[in-house]
């Protein structure tokens, strides 16, 4: 089964549904992202790999909070990359719990896996200085770097004007933004919970999220 590509505004309005018609919590997709987005990045890291996440303010930063509280309970060297003050409820929440977990504030002098969970599919271009300035470190950088369904900065032709990615996590359905990114970097869907009605009603192919909940495109 071919699985749909969607717009991001398609996503915003697949997403709002499942929220409102199936009481599917914020907390809970934020808890199943940020689960399936650690399990991709302990596939790609060693018992001595230094992980730094970087998070904004808003529910792409929860749920990379949620995968630094999952790999620091796994023995994980968590850091996170907070660019500006984290003040919603749920992110803070989520903060509050990697912390005491063991995940550390703070971006280490070498990096070897580098998350962009910093802004998600509502991010807006251009970028603040202080979300630049991180990617450019990011970049800079040798670390392989993973981003969080959609690349922070990406152009709407895909072009990676922004954290250039080696892997993206993109939540419970393709994304059209992506299908233009370049050949060399891999691309993945996760079960964000959304259930099979959601998909029916929008007359979208669900992913096989049955077989497995992280499934390469």
């Amino acid at each position: 089964m071919q699985v749909t590509s969607l717009s991001l505004e398609a996503f915003t309005e697949m997403d709002y549904w499942a929220v409102e018609k199936y009481n599917l919590s914020i907390q809970l997709m934020m808890e199943n992202a940020g689960l399936q987005l650690a399990r991709l990045i302990a596939k790609k890291a060693t018992e001595t790999s230094v992980i730094t996440i970087g998070v904004g303010n808003g529910n792409n930063g929860g749920g990379g909070l949620v995968a630094a509280r999952r790999l620091a309970a796994w023995g994980f060297n968590v850091n996170l990359d907070l660019v500006v003050p984290i003040t919603k409820d749920l992110p803070k929440a989520q903060l509050e719990r990697a912390l005491l977990f063991g995940a550390k504030e703070g971006v280490p002098e070498t990096t070897n896996i580098w998350v962009d969970a910093y802004l998600g599919f509502s991010q807006r271009l251009p970028l603040s200085d202080a979300f630049v300035k991180s990617i450019e470190l990011a970049n800079a950088s040798s670390a392989f770097r993973i981003s969080l369904d959609i690349p922070v900065g990406i152009s709407k032709d895909g072009e990676l004007l922004g954290f250039r990615a080696n892997q993206v996590m993109t939540l419970a359905a393709p994304k059209i933004i992506l299908e233009k990114l370049p050949n060399v970097v891999d691309v993945y869907v996760a079960d964000l919970g959304i259930p099979k009605a959601v998909y029916d009603h929008f007359n979208i192919a669900m992913p096989n999220f049955s077989e497995n909940q992280l499934i390469a495109l």
